[in-house]
Order: C-alpha cells, then structure tokens, then sequence
C-alpha cells in the first residue's frame, strides 16, 4: 500500500513502549478519544509506558498482559505532501517506510494511492 500524508504529524512519544514476545505487561486504560482508534490500551513494561493494540497482546490476569509478538509504538513524523509506503494497519494507524525510517502514522493522516 501506498499513502500521500494529507496532514503532518509528529510523535508527543519520543520514548515509546516497545517488547519482545513473551514479555510481561502491565494493562492500564482502554483508548477513549474521538478518533475512532479502537481497541488501544495504554501499558508499561521495563520502565516505558505507551499505546498498545490489543491485536498484539492477550489478558493473562487482571491488569497483565503477555505479548503475543515483537512490538514497538514508535510514531513516525511526517508532513504534508510526503509519500510512503504502508505495511500493517491497525485500531486507525499504518505501519510506514520512507527511506529507511518506519513508524506508525494515523489513518486519518494520510490518503491511500492507487
């Protein structure tokens, strides 16, 4: 998939949360805003806090989590008239690439290319 970002975007995360499978997180809060990001859940592990889909963990007790896969939140900063190539999507954000530099950006930032 190819997008033009339509809207700028910039990373309020210069830190973000990322794991490997297996690990152990902490779950906190369920996403809420007006975005229509579904499914997001606001987790800690190893000292960093950040965005997680649900997609990419499963509930093991109250409060915990184990990662199913390798994850990152790392956000990609983007401006208006970019062009980038989109991998996996998910809750309203695409994973991106652009000359060697991948994030996720939001859906609502970008318009898909035929």
């Amino acid at each position: 998939m190819h997008y033009e970002v339509m809207v700028a975007h910039r990373s309020e995360y210069p830190e973000p949360i990322a794991f490997t499978r297996g690990a152990s997180l902490k779950v906190g809060e369920r996403y809420e805003g007006p975005e229509g990001w579904d499914d997001w859940y606001f987790c800690a592990v190893a000292g960093r806090e950040g965005w997680v889909p649900a997609q990419v963990f499963e509930r093991v007790d109250e409060g915990v989590g184990r990662a199913l896969e390798d994850y990152t939140a790392r956000e990609m900063d983007v401006d208006v008239g970019e062009r980038l190539v989109g991998g996996r999507v998910l809750g309203g954000w695409a994973w991106c690439c652009r000359d060697g530099d991948s994030g996720w950006v939001p859906l609502e930032c970008l318009r898909e290319l035929g």
